[in-house]
């Protein structure tokens, strides 16, 4: 029940616009996004580059509605990337994209938007590799997990170290994953935040946890490097059980967390020997996130009840 409360005020213009009117969201929002542009983002990455983590910048932006936006966003990309390698952070951060946010929201024939989207996917790309960076491919919703699966699949080709977001939320990520275990890939494991009463998707939480598991044993076997994007800390210790049965290293996965969440998990998991990535999200669509990191850790709505509450 929550989650699709959840769910239905993300789609709803009117309580969006009183909720990030409230001092509450201002604090949450503060608490689990580090920023409104790339400066912020920076600054968070460096931050966590000197603790020993390693970071994912995520830009939380609009779909593009022209190919001169796609571009423009494709540049800023490239700054980004530039400026994390004159900051010696490239190695340790990696940037987030979503075909919509490049090209594929825009109006126009299909086959010309996916075209121009690959190029600038292509784009940022090389200035990865110039970098000595990496990119990695996300949905911006499940509407758009077959492009997107479509377009790393195709930037594989000549840039392999590109990696692919899935969602467990979804009910054909076990087959996905499947498919993906065997390339090698880098694949982020995500629960997700779908719409409710989707087909697509699976409408109870304990069922996205369950297909959690499924698609982490998936992966775990397979040839790729497995990243485990949660901050639940059950279904981190089932990942630890995994990786140790399948005679994995420390250093063969990853495990990456939201912004905001997990701190004492992630020290613990350092001093481990693993991997351990932050997820910084940052720009100004900071709600529909807002919502969906809610709708996975439901602890945190008692602040922002508070804060409708007085209203």
């Amino acid at each position: 029940m929550l989650r699709e409360t959840l769910l239905g005020m993300s789609r709803s213009d009117a309580v969006q616009k009183m909720i990030t009117g409230l001092p509450a969201t201002d604090q949450l929002v503060r608490g689990f996004v580090c920023g409104e542009g790339p400066d912020d983002a920076v600054l968070a990455a460096r931050r966590l580059v000197g603790q020993g983590l390693r970071a994912t910048l995520t830009e939380l932006c609009s779909p593009t509605t022209s190919a001169e936006q796609a571009d423009q966003r494709t540049q800023a990309y490239v700054d980004l990337l530039d400026r994390l390698r004159r900051e010696k952070l490239a190695g340790s951060t990696e940037v987030s994209i979503t075909p919509d946010a490049i090209g594929r929201g825009q109006a126009g024939q299909l086959r010309t938007v996916e075209a121009q989207t690959l190029e600038n996917a292509r784009v940022i790309c090389i200035a990865a590799r110039t970098a000595a960076g990496l990119v990695t491919v996300e949905p911006g919703d499940h509407r758009s997990t077959e492009a997107t699966l479509a377009l790393a699949a195709k930037l594989r080709k000549d840039y392999p170290d590109t990696g692919v977001v899935v969602s467990s939320a979804l009910r054909r990520s076990e087959s996905d994953c499947r498919d993906l275990a065997a390339t090698g890939c880098r694949v982020t494991l995500v629960k997700g935040a779908d719409p409710a009463g989707d087909p697509a998707g699976y409408p109870q939480r304990s069922e996205i946890d369950k297909s959690y598991v499924r698609c982490l044993k998936i992966l775990i076997n397979g040839t790729g490097r497995p990243m485990i994007s949660t901050g639940d800390r059950r279904l981190i210790k089932i990942a630890e059980t995994l990786a140790l049965q399948a005679g994995r290293a420390p250093g063969d996965l990853e495990f990456q967390f939201p912004y905001g969440i997990g701190q004492a998990e992630q020290r613990r998991l350092l001093a481990a020997g693993h991997t351990v990535r932050v997820r910084l999200p940052y720009g100004p669509d900071r709600y529909g996130y807002l919502v969906g990191l809610l709708t996975e850790h439901p602890v945190n709505l008692a602040e922002l009840a508070r804060g409708i509450a007085r209203r």
